[in-house]
């Protein structure tokens, strides 16, 4: 059976603080887990009881045994997860001061081995059957991914649905003045793409909200997804209809993994065949939820979890409307 959800990039490990409030030089004590994007978005995904996997690379190191037996815990297949010899599994370390500042610090010098995937390695069928394929923008930053990436997406031809999310980190850029061009060459095969108002800025030139939804349309997508942090969600389908989210109240605890809750829960709601309102609404209840825990993939909540949540987030603005 094709997979429901298929994402392509990034992996690696997350080392975060398990004190909050000061930097990595007074930190004593780092919890381990499972990281990056798309395969957090995999690992959210799973938690949905969609079937998942991830097109990514490790190193020749136990952090990749690590990546491997944390998949298959989570439930997602690891069929898809190569192994490169240019450089060991990456780790990322951040520093978290609530609510609004947590500094990435990624090893990933001289390269990833998840940018190491060629085209020739790409099983393009599982690719074309997936109801959901996922790719980033971190994808395209350097080559041979770029081309696997685009190859990819070449071959699906926008079979099904096809997310890309702007993801745009630039220190993983040699140039990154040319990042729009591989962006629109990417969107020209999406059917989605997802991104807050810089990585939307990055691919289309466009910083206002709606602007940047229409850009995004007029780049080729069928539903722009604009995130706009503390401002809530739009969201426009082709036909230039929007519908605006307002942001979930939480109590932020690490905000790094709400991105990726949102992702999985938007593929959720996409496969169950919701209309945009609800789709994005339960997208960002479930980023909420993972914004107020520690980690990312072991933070990823469940339907029931994010339904309580959207009631909540009812009940209080019944509140503060009476």
């Amino acid at each position: 059976m094709p997979f429901e959800v298929l994402t392509m990039g990034r992996v690696g490990v997350d080392v975060y603080p398990l004190q909050t409030g000061v930097g990595l030089a007074e930190v004593t004590s780092f919890g381990k887990y499972l990281g990056g994007s798309p395969t957090n978005v995999a690992v959210a995904a799973a938690r949905y009881g969609r079937s998942s996997a991830v097109i990514t690379k490790t190193g020749r190191d136990p952090f990749g045994d690590f990546v491997r037996s944390a998949l298959e815990g989570y439930g997602v297949d690891s069929r898809f997860v190569g192994t490169s010899g240019i450089a060991p599994t990456p780790v990322t370390f951040c520093e978290i001061f609530p609510p609004d500042d947590f500094p990435l610090y990624f090893y990933r010098l001289p390269k990833a081995p998840d940018l190491d995937i060629s085209p020739e390695e790409l099983d393009l069928a599982a690719v074309h059957d997936a109801r959901i394929f996922w790719i980033t923008g971190t994808g395209l930053s350097e080559e041979p991914s770029r081309s696997a990436t685009l190859a990819a997406l070449a071959h699906r031809a926008k079979a099904g649905t096809t997310v890309f999310d702007l993801d745009w980190r630039p220190m993983f850029w040699t140039d990154p003045g040319r990042a729009r061009a591989y962006y629109a060459e990417a969107l020209r095969h999406t059917t989605v793409a997802v991104g807050n108002l810089d990585e939307c800025e990055v691919a289309t030139g466009e910083r206002e909200p709606y602007a940047a939804a229409k850009a995004l349309i007029d780049a080729g997508v069928e539903l722009a997804v604009v995130k706009q942090g503390p401002k809530g969600v739009l969201a426009m389908d082709r036909d230039g209809s929007a519908v605006e989210i307002a942001p979930v109240a939480v109590d932020v605890v690490n905000g790094l993994g709400a991105g990726d809750a949102f992702g999985g829960a938007l593929c959720h709601g996409l496969l169950s065949g919701w209309d945009t309102r609800r789709t994005v609404a339960f997208a960002n209840a479930a980023g909420a939820i993972v914004a107020g825990r520690l980690s990312c993939s072991d933070a990823m909540p469940t339907e029931a979890e994010v339904d309580t949540k959207l009631r909540e987030a009812a009940l209080a603005s019944t509140d503060r409307k009476a």
